[in-house]
């Protein structure tokens, strides 16, 4: 179904991963090293996603994770060993798009590749209305779906531009993090509150002029996000 790389440094699992994935139809290239996966993802032809460990022998997974995102939006998933969520609010907040925990099913990382590669193809620009413009710097073209910031390209992932999208669609209204959930993500992420958190921070660090005091995406404390562009 996809080609995969897969960035893991323990020999079994690699070939154990490499195996289950290329018997549920994807091709999959496995590596051990960090520096390997940073070369691989962002080579010509590039993998349609990356499965990625947390823990590496030479660069730990957040730092090819940030690495991959100075020139890449490819999706990626980071595999952590704890659930805990300081480990996984790193790695998203590095620029994963996702995460599962060690021990993981092989089925279940074939489902969230399969949920992820469908995220990741933009959805149809919306029916009605305009250009969405926030603070007259920051531009979401709802026909071509690119976002751009004083006159340039904003390297937004197909996550962070379907979030954007949505809580544009909604200017000035508060959304639940069930809701941008259900309506990004899907329904299989509704316990998962904090890949909303982490990817609203993503999100800010590359459209607001502060992201620590954002204007663009507000935080409605116990409730959720609110987009307050002009």
């Amino acid at each position: 179904m996809a080609r995969i790389l897969l960035v893991e440094d323990d020999p079994d699992i690699n070939a154990a991963f490499r195996l289950a994935l290329a018997q549920r139809g994807h091709s999959v290239h496995g590596v051990f090293l960090g520096h390997d996966g940073v070369s691989l993802a962002t080579a010509d032809p590039a993998p349609e996603l990356v499965v990625l460990d947390l823990m590496l022998p030479d660069l730990d997974g957040r730092e090819v994770c940030r690495r991959i995102r100075e020139v890449s939006t490819i999706p990626i998933i980071m595999m952590t060993a704890r659930g805990d969520d300081a480990d996984v609010v790193l790695g998203l907040e590095s620029g994963a798009d996702d995460y599962v925990v060690k021990p993981v099913e092989p089925y279940l990382l074939d489902a969230r590749i399969r949920a992820l590669l469908r995220r990741s193809s933009l959805p149809a620009a919306p029916v009605g209305g305009g250009d969405v413009a926030a603070s007259g710097t920051l531009v979401l073209d709802r026909k071509s779906l690119v976002t751009t910031k004083n006159g340039e390209t904003v390297p937004l992932t197909a996550t962070e531009t379907r979030l954007l999208l949505e809580l544009s669609n909604h200017r000035g209204q508060v959304r639940s993090r069930v809701q941008l959930l259900r309506e990004v993500w899907g329904t299989d992420y509704l316990n998962e509150s904090r890949i909303v958190d982490a990817c609203i921070q993503r999100l800010r660090s590359k459209i607001e002029d502060e992201p620590a005091q954002p204007k663009i995406i507000a935080t409605v404390r116990g409730f959720g996000y609110r987009f307050d562009g002009d």
